[in-house]
């Protein structure tokens, strides 16, 4: 196997490797905000803010 040979292999599974990598981590963070959703406070939970000049 020649050097050109070797680094086209390489990048075929270098960039293989980094999609399936990024792959996992979308699924756990879509598992995470499933599993912890994100609640924004209501109206009468907000504080009034104190109305300076």
């Amino acid at each position: 196997m020649d050097n050109l040979t070797f680094g086209i292999t390489m990048t075929v599974v270098g960039t293989g490797a980094t999609f399936f990598i990024l792959g996992i981590l979308i699924f756990v963070i879509r598992l995470l905000k499933t599993a912890f959703p994100l609640s924004l406070p209501t109206e009468a939970e907000k504080k009034p803010q104190s109305g300076g000049a």
